[in-house]
């Protein structure tokens, strides 16, 4: 709880640093190659986060990965990460900068889970529908689930639709046992 309630902290403060030079998408596109780094080298994760290693060689690895690729004020906030020992809270402060970006720039992230991917075609469509749902943007997530048989499930914050088989007959078996 303690480590959620630092993250909103330091996630707010990123983003509204952000807000004040008006390059929101830009920090928020920094924010990710750090996280995208985070993730696919889980060797650099672990040495960011070891309480043993020196504050001052962690420092010096993060300049020397994200000098010139990042924004210095990002390169600086992720600094001051390594100075507090908070790196180990970065994934949840990368989501919550998203979801502060995603309200203030009025877009609805969706969820869409599938058996299969969707076609460019599909995803457009069904991103075209959903905005005329939610009267908002909408950027996709896609997730897969073989359970679901066919069709697909949108959730959108707490609003969810069902159109997949699994659904479909999971409504009909209860309706036949409500008879």
């Amino acid at each position: 709880m303690l480590n959620m309630e630092l993250a909103r902290k330091y996630a707010r403060a990123i983003f509204e640093l952000a807000c004040e030079d008006n390059t929101l998408k830009e920090y928020g596109a920094d924010l990710a190659k750090v996280q995208q780094l985070y993730h696919d080298c889980p060797e650099l994760k672990a040495y960011l986060c070891n309480p043993n290693i020196q504050p001052e060689d962690k420092k010096s690895l993060l300049k020397e990965v994200f000098e010139g690729g990042v924004r210095e004020t990002v390169l600086n906030f992720l600094l001051l990460l390594i100075d507090k020992r908070r790196m180990m809270v970065f994934d949840a402060i990368h989501a919550i900068f998203g979801q502060l970006s995603n309200e203030k720039l009025g877009i609805a992230v969706a969820d869409v889970t599938t058996v299969e991917p969707l076609s460019p075609e599909q995803l457009q469509e069904l991103t075209a529908r959903l905005e005329s749902l939610t009267g908002k943007q909408v950027s996709l997530r896609e997730h897969r689930d073989p359970s679901l048989i066919g069709g697909v499930v949108v959730r959108i914050g707490d609003r969810r639709i069902d159109g997949s088989i699994k659904g479909r007959l999971a409504a009909m078996t209860a309706e036949l046992m409500a008879n």
